[in-house]
């Protein structure tokens, strides 16, 4: 999660809280979808961002994930998504963000 989207996330918890929001990700790697759940839960872990040391406790869920798949038209899901879960490793995505929001 580069600097400029850690500092929106920031932004957004301070204007909203952290009871609320959630966050969306849709990272094509389990690795990188579970740093940037990581990320906005227990703050950046490489220490090179706004969110460095600053754990802001907020859910993250893959875009994969039912919870989010359940909230989305149907037809958008189809047209935006499901071509890439025929050949990303959705399960090992999902379980990767699970991880961090469950942990």
């Amino acid at each position: 999660m580069d600097m400029g989207i850690q500092q929106r996330v920031m932004d957004l918890a301070e204007k909203y809280g952290n009871e609320d929001l959630i966050v969306v990700l849709g990272g094509a790697e389990a690795e990188a979808s579970g740093l940037a759940a990581e990320t906005v839960s227990k703050g950046d872990p490489t220490f090179a961002g706004p969110l460095a040391g600053v754990p802001l406790g907020l859910k993250a869920y893959h875009v994969f994930e039912e919870e989010i798949k359940n909230e989305v038209d149907p037809q958008v899901y189809d047209d935006q998504v499901s071509m890439m879960e025929m050949v990303l490793d959705v399960d090992a995505i999902i379980n990767e963000v699970r991880t961090y929001r469950e942990g």
